[in-house]
């Protein structure tokens, strides 16, 4: 398995990101119909739903961190992800992939 680094973005659209904490589990699931980006992966949380989205754009994406288009083609329709920080610019997570 090798670890895949992204970021969730677009907090501040739902509950803001102060909830997230360390180990958090995330869901990931892909938006194909999305109107503005086909590769767009939606996050959400047990209890609270709809959290955020994978960052899709250089600047929202924390690092060296996969953006939704380098990790779309990686997953399946859902995947499931871990919060590793709560930064200023966002939430850095991981997600185990298949080598």
């Amino acid at each position: 398995m090798k670890k895949i680094y992204f970021t969730i973005a677009g907090t501040n659209f739902y509950h803001g990101k102060d909830f997230f904490e360390k180990d958090m589990k995330v869901k990931l699931v892909k938006e194909p119909d999305n109107e503005y980006d086909k590769e767009a992966i939606l996050v959400k949380v047990d209890g609270l739903g709809d959290v955020g989205h994978v960052a899709n754009s250089p600047y929202t994406v924390i690092g060296e961190s996969y953006s939704a288009g380098r990790l779309y083609d990686k997953i399946g329709d859902t995947a499931e992800g871990t919060v590793l920080y709560n930064v200023d610019n966002g939430v850095l997570c991981t997600i185990s992939i298949k080598d």
